[in-house]
């Protein structure tokens, strides 16, 4: 999809078709220009050709049906990968009822390092646009529509950093927000960072009442900098300082993720560690099993369970996040790391 030429193909055009194409594009849900009936034929004709609709994309579905991942080529060739996790309500058959997630990403590749993460094995090779975040949303908008469903939540937690590529990561927030396009309600929205102080802060000052994650993974500076090499600018003190500040200025709840991996970061110790860091009032740990890859394995059943028993023991709010998709290879960049198509 490239939507780059449209205002300067609108030039011409009156006021008001800028709004009925977003129309089109956001809330029709259009895959072709010719559904756009509301254009003219000469408009949509030059559409087709300079801002084509068509997302390039392979979907992989779980075998339970709930996790479909798309690995979607951009217009240099670039992939990218996206989820859409798909939660039934219990006790309904309504569709409408569901919660339907998708994951998305914000870079090509990431510049973070982290030794759990399969993206962090390319590097970062560039920011995506505004357009191409929206593009990810957008496909799994179209898909839902089939069954008369819709996206009721978006989590950019994919493929990169949002707070290294802040900027169009929160325009494509701001479009997602917009009654005029998705309408999708600021709350519905998650933002998880691995600790990019700067854009802690700088969200604090956003008059959105987003939500934010930090993607933890380990109780102790020493630990999470084997994890997570960016631990080394900013340390876990420095991350907790700023989201005491976030937490004051914005009264939001925050989010610490928690992989656990076998072996790693699930001792009883490791357990005690994390709820001393985790004692405060809008403070709350989600616990994730670990999608394995060839470098970690996920914490047993059991040890997951204790280490969640000993949280709450020591009065720590905590949840605990079903794992998605293994069999269809969910965790970030597994796909685009092996697909070479």
């Amino acid at each position: 999809m490239n939507l780059t030429k449209l205002e300067k193909l609108l030039e011409n055009q009156p006021a008001f078709r800028l709004t009925q194409i977003r129309q089109a594009i956001f809330k029709d849900l259009i895959e072709n220009w010719d559904e756009a009936q509301t254009l003219p034929a000469q408009l949509r004709d030059q559409l087709k050709e300079q801002c084509p609709l068509k997302i390039d994309a392979k979907l992989a579905v779980s075998k339970d049906n709930q996790t479909i991942k798309a690995l979607i080529t951009l217009q240099d060739s670039k992939k990218v990968e996206a989820v859409l996790m798909k939660h039934k309500s219990p006790n309904s058959s309504n569709p409408t009822t569901s919660r339907n997630s998708v994951c998305v990403s914000c870079q090509v590749g990431c510049p973070m390092g982290c030794t759990f993460c399969e993206t962090g094995k390319m590097g970062l090779i560039r920011n995506l646009t505004e357009n191409e975040i929206l593009e990810q949303i957008l496909l799994f908008a179209r898909f839902l529509k089939k069954t008369d469903e819709k996206i009721t939540n978006v989590t950019y937690m994919g493929m990169g950093e949002p707070f290294m590529n802040y900027d169009n990561v929160m325009a494509s927030i701001r479009t997602l927000n917009d009654p005029k396009t998705f309408n999708l309600g600021a709350r519905r929205i998650s933002v998880s960072t691995c600790g990019i102080i700067d854009g802690i802060d700088r969200l604090a000052e956003e008059n959105l009442e987003l939500n934010l994650a930090i993607s933890l993974h380990a109780p102790n500076d020493i630990l999470r900098t084997k994890l997570m090499p960016s631990n080394r600018k900013y340390p876990l003190h420095k991350i907790l300082q700023a989201v005491d500040t976030y937490v004051a200025k914005t009264n939001r709840k925050i989010m610490f993720e928690y992989l656990l991996i076998k072996g790693i970061n699930d001792t009883e110790e490791n357990a005690q560690e994390l709820a001393l860091l985790m004692k405060k009032k809008l403070y709350m740990v989600n616990l994730i099993p670990y999608n394995p890859t060839d470098t970690y394995k996920p914490s047993p059943t059991a040890t997951i369970r204790q280490f969640k028993q000993t949280l709450e023991d020591e009065g720590v709010n905590v949840t605990q996040r079903y794992s998605y998709g293994q069999d269809i290879q969910a965790a970030c960049g597994q796909l685009a790391t092996e697909d070479k198509s």
